[in-house]
């Protein structure tokens, strides 16, 4: 890495985004090198330009998670710090397993945003504290119904997995090469250890675990965080 960090910024309201420019600008070792206004020119700076770190919001014309997955696959030295409104844990969740490496509240302070910056032109992971918190309290919510799901074995997973998208029975018997018998013998010793009534609970349930999975692979990351964010960077003159 230069001496200066070097910034992408990434968002479809020119106000805002200039207005943030113009603040990082006047840090003495932060270099604003490209700006723009859509996933699309998200993909095209960080091919481009390739900043350290590239501040993105989620709510832009095009897909902004693919965009971060394909930055992060195709460019992994672009570090994507996610700049965004929403609190929405889904959109905090998908936008850290898509590969951010941070996400951080738009309306924070400056020298907040200058410590989240910092962090994750480092490869730290940095998420809003109060925020960070908030997601670490809600999944351990997700813990309820998890240990019925451990108990599905490898063959019942895979079965309600072609159920979750949408085969039927015989389409699952046909593309697994069992019988539709032994498909429906399945599903019911999977309704019977996730404690369903009928298919749509099922799917339901494992949909639920997935999303925990998802989100408890970044728990690590959130927890290591939340202590590094109790220590405040020194402020840049």
């Amino acid at each position: 890495m230069s001496s200066k960090i070097r910034i992408g910024i990434v968002d479809d309201h020119p106000l805002l985004r200039q207005g943030v420019a113009t603040a990082l600008k006047r840090i003495a070792d932060f270099e604003v090198v490209a700006q723009g206004g859509s996933a699309d020119e998200a993909k095209l700076m960080a091919t481009q330009f390739q900043p350290d770190v590239l501040l993105m919001d989620v709510n832009m014309p095009g897909d902004s998670f693919a965009a971060v997955r394909a930055i992060a696959s195709a460019t992994p030295s672009v570090k994507v710090l996610v700049l965004t409104v929403s609190e929405s844990e889904d959109d905090a969740y998908a936008a850290l397993e898509a590969g951010a490496q941070g996400y951080v509240l738009k309306g924070v302070s400056g020298p907040e945003l200058v410590q989240a910056i910092r962090h994750v032109a480092k490869g730290e992971t940095f998420i809003t504290p109060g925020f960070a918190g908030k997601l670490i309290s809600n999944l351990k919510q997700h813990n309820e119904g998890e240990r019925h799901i451990a108990e599905l074995t490898h063959r019942e997973e895979q079965i309600i997995r072609e159920v979750a998208n949408g085969l039927t029975n015989r389409e699952i018997a046909l593309k697994l090469s069992l019988s539709e018998k032994t498909v429906k013998h399945y599903m019911s010793s999977v309704m019977q250890k996730l404690q369903v009534r009928n298919r749509v609970e099922a799917v339901t349930a494992i949909r639920q675990h997935w999303q925990s999975e998802q989100a408890s692979s970044i728990k690590h990351r959130l927890a290591g965080q939340q202590l590094a964010s109790c220590k405040p960077d020194n402020e840049p003159e």
